[in-house]
C-alpha cells in the first residue's frame, strides 16, 4: 500500500469515528439515561420547569434534541438542537447564542437564525407549551 493510501484510510476511519461521536444519543449525564423521562417528554410530558431555563440563556435537552431559550423573562422559545451544518447536537447556550461545538456555528437564541457559520440555515422552531411553571414539548 502506498503512503497516500494509508493516509486516506486513516482519515476515513477518523471521520467515521467523529461522525459517530457527533451523532450519538447525547446522553453524557453519566447516569445511563432515563428512557422513561425522555419518552414522556417526547410525548408532551414535562421537559423542564420555567426556572430551569435562565433568562438571557437557555438549556439543551440532548435526549429530546431540543433547546429551550428564554431571551427575556417569561418569553420561552424552542428550537431543534440539531445543527443545520452537519447534524451535530448543539453543545450549550452561552454568551447570548446557541453554540455548536463541532464546527463553531452560533445561533440566535431569540429566533434560531445562524449568527456565525459554517451553518447558514436557522435552527428549526419546535413547539412547546408553558402550563404554570412546566415547560412541555408538544
Amino acid at each position: 500500500m502506498t503512503q497516500s493510501a494509508k493516509r486516506r484510510t486513516v482519515l476515513l476511519a477518523t471521520g467515521a469515528t467523529a461522525l459517530a461521536a457527533g451523532c450519538g444519543d447525547g446522553d453524557d449525564s453519566g447516569d445511563g439515561g432515563d428512557s422513561t423521562a425522555a419518552s414522556s417528554a417526547a410525548t408532551g410530558g414535562v421537559l423542564a420547569s420555567v426556572g430551569d431555563i435562565p433568562v438571557g440563556g437557555g438549556k439543551v435537552f440532548k435526549e429530546q434534541k431540543v433547546v429551550v431559550t428564554q431571551p427575556e423573562k417569561g418569553d420561552l422559545k424552542a428550537f431543534s438542537a440539531v445543527c443545520t451544518h452537519q447534524g451535530c447536537v448543539v453543545a450549550d447556550v452561552a454568551g447570548g447564542t446557541i453554540n455548536c461545538a463541532c464546527h463553531g456555528s452560533k445561533f440566535n437564541l431569540t429566533d434560531g437564525s445562524a449568527e456565525r457559520g459554517p451553518a447558514t440555515k436557522p435552527l428549526p422552531a419546535e413547539q412547546i407549551t408553558v402550563e404554570g411553571n412546566s415547560v412541555r414539548l408538544t
